[in-house]
């Protein structure tokens, strides 16, 4: 990352300066005290040493008036050199620094240990709910973003984050992607958007990619550029406007469950697993709706086929993703049933009004 070789040279240079003016003080103590005192070359290492790590040991030889000069020289140039250095230290520790090369580090060691996390690129207004959203479902997110007042929420709010550009290959591998289990794209410009699939599905090839399209036409690029899904908010604000028209009732109850919010009910989405014991019953025969009070409104098959209000005989499969719809204590109950304990609800993004499938 850049932060980390920025710190390596700083702290290399610094390194290479420090003992080059230590052996450069040394070797004029040892010099000097040969020509001016006569000592042999290990007794004037010696006295360099001692003199200027002012231990108190005394003089090898009584030092004649030259030599106390030189040795009040060589003092002073030894206390010069520390005070250099605490006052390097020091404002290292006043600019925030070293507390932000700790901070940065301890960030980079947490991200490097998640595995099927989301990556959401863009920390504005969209980025903010959608991470607000899979935080409340228990779905861990990295932030990347590098605007100053993006960074400023996400420190606040302590989210894991990475600061830098998101079409830059480096920031999405130092977010994880490779272990991710999706990456949001979010970010204001379509071009840096498509910028961003295009790394993330180059980088993951199993990554679940879903992104924003702000002008129109926009969406065929992102999809071919890698997006399995694709939103338009414009598209869908204006739609989700045109509905609460037409149907307010309806529109209400789809925002209340699809929040999970201000009712009881919750409308969800599950992958059935191969070693379920759902796999290969029929739908009546299942006991969702007898012992967990769920309605089962749609099954997606495998191969993307949709069924819509199945059939009490229809059969259900391994891998299928069944939308379910009920209270949520319920819907936690089915979760522990079903997966053998909690675990993150969603599987690939939820298909609202005005999102795109890739073929």
């Amino acid at each position: 990352m850049i932060w980390k070789r920025r710190f390596s040279h700083v702290a290399s240079h610094h390194a290479v300066m420090l003992i080059f003016l230590l052996t450069l003080i040394i070797c004029f103590g040892t010099f000097g005290y040969m020509a001016i005192a006569h000592f042999s070359f290990l007794d004037a290492l010696y006295m360099t040493i001692i003199t200027l790590t002012t231990v108190g040991f005394g003089e090898v030889q009584p030092l004649n008036e030259a030599g106390r000069i030189f040795t009040i020289l060589l003092i002073l140039l030894g206390a010069g050199f520390v005070a250099y250095n605490l006052a390097y230290f020091s404002q290292f520790l006043l600019d925030g620094n070293l507390l932000e090369l700790y901070r940065r580090r301890r960030v980079t060691k947490k991200i490097e240990n998640l595995r099927g996390h989301y990556i959401i690129c863009g920390f504005g207004q969209m980025g903010q709910i959608i991470a607000q959203q899979l935080i409340d479902h228990d779905v861990r997110v990295v932030m990347v973003d590098n605007e100053e007042a993006a960074l400023v929420r996400l420190r606040e709010k302590g989210l894991l984050h990475i600061d830098g550009d998101a079409t830059e290959e480096e920031h999405l591998l130092a977010a994880g992607v490779k272990q991710a289990r999706g990456l949001v794209a979010a970010v204001n410009k379509d071009t840096d958007n498509v910028f961003i699939v295009l790394t993330g599905r180059d980088l993951n090839k199993e990554l679940f990619i879903c992104t924003r399209a702000s002008t129109s036409g926009s969406e065929k690029r992102l999809l071919k550029a890698g997006a399995d899904r694709v939103v338009s908010p414009y598209a869908s604000g204006a739609l989700r406007i045109a509905q609460n028209i037409l149907r307010p009732t309806v529109t209400d109850f789809l925002e209340l469950a699809l929040s999970g919010s201000g009712m009881e009910l919750s409308l969800e989405e599950f992958s059935i697993p191969s070693q379920a014991g759902l796999v290969g019953k029929k739908l009546m025969d299942s006991s969702i709706r007898q012992d967990y009070n769920l309605i089962v409104v749609a099954i997606k098959r495998v191969d993307g086929k949709m069924i819509y209000n199945p059939a009490p005989q229809e059969l259900l499969h391994a891998d299928d993703i069944i939308v379910v719809i009920g209270p949520r204590e319920n819907l936690d109950k089915f979760v522990e049933q079903l997966y053998g304990g909690r675990c993150a609800v969603h599987t690939h993004c939820a298909i609202v009004p005005g999102a795109q499938a890739r073929d």
